[in-house]
């Protein structure tokens, strides 16, 4: 079971959260809402600390009220992480492998780009350090020396 100490208590969603939750729920193929509920809440309370500025608010307006609560009540860390250290960090909050981390962080973000369109994706991996666009299913691309 998946969880970290850090995100808030749940309680009883609206509809908008609810079908939040199918997606990721189909996404993840988890067995039930209550594990696409746990990589939700790990995964958004871990973007909490890695996004700042107009972004982490575009992006609060865009997700359901439960997500939004979730993602901004993190404090951004000052230095944000990579793509893959935040998996690692994730991973290491929860005690989860780090594949599972990765499956979960995918699922949970298939929904985010859903609700928040591409271009605010667009601006958000801009803002955040490399190895997040794969985690968000986008290639990423860098230029040659």
């Amino acid at each position: 079971m998946i969880s970290d100490r850090h995100a808030p208590s749940r309680q009883p969603y609206g509809t908008a959260y609810e079908q939040m939750l199918e997606k990721v729920r189909y996404e993840g193929a988890y067995p039930t809402r209550e594990r696409a509920d746990e990589a939700v809440c790990l995964v958004l309370a871990g973007l909490g600390r890695q996004l700042t500025g107009d972004e982490r608010v575009d992006l609060a307006r865009c997700l359901p009220p439960e997500a939004a609560r979730v993602l901004t009540a993190q404090i951004p860390d000052p230095q944000p992480l990579t793509g893959w250290a935040f998996v690692k960090d994730l991973a290491a909050r929860t005690g989860a492998s780090l594949a599972t981390t990765r499956w979960d962080t995918g699922s949970v973000f298939c929904a985010v780009a859903a609700y928040a369109g591409a271009d605010l994706i667009t601006r958000i991996l801009h803002e955040l350090p490399t190895g997040y666009g794969l985690l968000f299913g986008r290639a990423e691309l860098t230029q040659a020396a």
